[in-house]
């Protein structure tokens, strides 16, 4: 509503490809219709917008006072609509709608036990829309528009980079009405998540298409390195996004994971989930790889295979 309102007043918003991606079970092309798609094309393709509003939207701030709003006994009555409108299956959630006493806690819902099946090699840290790179520096041939990705930048840490500047790269893109709970790819030992400050850039893919670059490298994500026996230290890096103001880590530092474990969960709004990991111990699926050559995500669900063991 708000978006076609800023439409009215500030003339025509700019054109942006429509959203597809296969949803891997069926095989089929879907489009993605992101919530509030009017607002996003006006903060991220509009001039005014993106430097008179934008500035203030990704603030932590804004995050934080919408996040205690989704906290409010009073946003229950929100889920209805919601569950609808995105057509949420509820018959994986372990609780029904009415149990729940917020939207967020809906919104970071559990499933029930063995709606996930846990499957070989590495599996998809969660559900959502996947894109995968034999390399990291191949991002960029996807992600055209704009600044160039820099492993560098992302990390922030010489040491990290100079030991995964070569790693494949996997980006999990979890859209509002995907299970927001995040899970380990692999068994390990994990280490305390490294926090990294940072803005609220949204991650759909409105946004994604001007502003790849900053919403990798300044969003605010925090670092855990999986060590694995024989398959070498696995990345994983949940990122936060517009309205999604805290990372919530439910894992035990420095303690060995089994794969498929929850390892936190984010609160209202899409988020990222990205791997880096040794190409020479784990070897990508082909269709993710194609896929992604073809300009296109893939819709996984969490536990799904999305890279064999070597």
């Amino acid at each position: 509503e708000l978006g076609s309102r800023l439409q009215v007043f500030f003339g025509s918003l700019p054109h942006f490809m429509e959203i597809q991606y296969i949803n891997r079970q069926t095989g089929e092309i879907e489009v993605e219709t992101p919530p509030a798609e009017g607002l996003l094309r006006f903060l991220y393709g509009n001039t005014f917008g993106k430097w008179a509003v934008l500035p203030f939207a990704k603030q932590k701030m804004i995050s934080r006072r919408y996040g205690k709003m989704m906290d409010a006994p009073s946003s229950v009555k929100k889920i209805p609509e919601f569950v609808r409108s995105l057509k949420i299956d509820m018959e994986e959630a372990a609780k029904p709608i009415s149990e729940y006493n917020s939207f967020n806690e809906f919104f970071y819902r559990e499933l029930k036990e063995g709606v996930r099946k846990i499957e070989s090699g590495l599996v998809s840290p969660g559900d959502g829309r996947l894109l995968a790179f034999e390399q990291a520096s191949a991002v960029n041939e996807f992600f055209i528009k704009g600044a160039r990705f820099n492993l560098s930048s992302f990390l922030k840490d010489d040491e990290l980079f100079q030991k995964h500047r070569n790693d494949a790269m996997v980006i999990l893109r979890l859209a509002p009405n995907d299970y927001h709970r995040y899970h380990f790819p692999f068994e390990g030992r994990a280490s305390l998540s490294k926090e990294m400050k940072g803005s609220y850039y949204s991650v759909s893919p409105i946004a994604l298409q001007r502003t790849f670059t900053k919403v990798f490298c300044k969003n605010k994500k925090e670092v855990c390195t999986l060590s694995t026996q024989q398959h070498g230290d696995i990345l994983v890096i949940p990122i936060a996004a517009t309205m999604v103001g805290s990372l919530n880590a439910t894992y035990k530092p420095d303690s060995f994971v089994s794969k498929g474990q929850e390892m936190g969960y984010f609160a209202f709004g899409g988020s990222t989930v990205v791997l880096l990991f040794d190409s020479s111990r784990f070897s990508l699926d082909a269709d993710l790889l194609e896929n992604t050559r073809n300009g296109i995500e893939t819709y996984v669900l969490m536990g799904q295979q999305i890279a064999s063991a070597v």
